[in-house]
């Protein structure tokens, strides 16, 4: 079988999620740097692979796919009978794991992305000091997402049941930044629930081989990702 090539970044939050996805399934593949740097991304031949010039983005075969949570899904469809089942095994907790995958994405990830943006990004790209009103705004809303999660898994020990689906691994690399880059683990640490979890997920070997490379950039750039 031809190895899945994945064109991206170590630091790159969604190419980790689909590099952690790959390791759950232990699936050989390739990662083709592309050097956002150079602005590598918003040029041919890149743009033949994306033409949004975001990564990541993945080849298997003949099939390309971009959009990180397309790319999963797909993966865990592929390869549903090996390792750990990452969709449910029932129509009802496919719905559930779907459910908590929509949360991380519509309620979880805005005011995460705000607060990295604040913290990381805009010092990085030279625009200007971090809005602290806005920094806060944006704390308190992700504080109140976590709330709910705090709630839910005191229930259970997974975000869509008693098992690791895609609902958890899709909050890795932010959680990750969250606690490890950009000084507010307090939000995990303070909720126990939300701690013992976070600790569960992100001691699992796929994913330890991930985080291991996701070392942040000291230069003015930060790579377009989806």
């Amino acid at each position: 079988m031809e190895m899945i090539k994945v064109f991206g970044l170590p630091f790159s939050a969604c190419t980790a999620t689909v590099l952690a996805c790959l390791n759950e399934k232990e699936v050989a593949y390739q990662v083709i740097p592309v050097d956002i740097l150079a602005g590598d991304h918003k040029r041919p031949p890149f743009l033949s692979i994306n033409p949004f010039g975001q990564i990541p983005a993945v080849q298997d075969g003949a099939l390309t796919l971009i959009e990180s949570r397309a790319i999963v899904k797909y993966l865990a469809k592929k390869f549903q009978g090996s390792t750990c089942d990452l969709l449910g095994k029932t129509i009802a907790e496919q719905a559930v794991v779907e459910q908590w995958c929509e949360v991380e994405s519509q309620k979880f990830n805005p005011p995460f992305y705000a607060i990295i943006e604040q913290v990381f990004i805009n010092p990085m790209k030279g625009l200007g000091p971090t809005d602290e009103l806005l920094l806060d705004r944006n704390v308190e809303k992700l504080g109140k997402v976590l709330d709910v999660y705090e709630e839910r898994l005191s229930k259970s020990k997974y975000l869509a049941g008693d098992s690791f689906t895609l609902a958890d691994l899709h909050h890795l690399p932010y959680l990750h930044y969250l606690v490890n880059a950009v000084g507010k683990g307090d939000l995990v640490f303070s909720r126990s629930n939300v701690h013992a979890w976070w600790e569960d997920i992100s001691s699992r070997p796929a994913w330890k081989k991930v985080a291991h490379n996701m070392k942040l950039p000291s230069l003015p750039c930060i790579p377009s990702q989806k």
